[in-house]
């Protein structure tokens, strides 16, 4: 069954036409608030470059389970 997500505000305009699948591959910097130089900072960091990097990175993930194992929302 297909996934529909209204994602206007979660990435940039040049992004929003994108499917899931497309935005998985996306460089980071696609998503609304991820500037140039933050996507350069979490490559050179994490290398990281793209949406799935950064959804999947054990570092990343760990601090989401860590959030929400505690119940913590801020």
């Amino acid at each position: 069954m297909p996934v529909t997500a209204d994602l206007t505000k979660l990435v940039d305009k040049a992004y929003q036409d994108k499917n899931l699948d497309e935005l998985v591959d996306a460089p980071v910097a696609a998503l609304a608030g991820v500037s140039d130089n933050d996507a350069k900072l979490l490559k050179d960091a994490f290398q990281i470059t793209t949406i799935g990097d950064l959804g999947n990175n054990p570092y990343f993930r760990t601090a989401q389970a860590i959030v929400a194992l505690a119940g913590t929302t801020k």
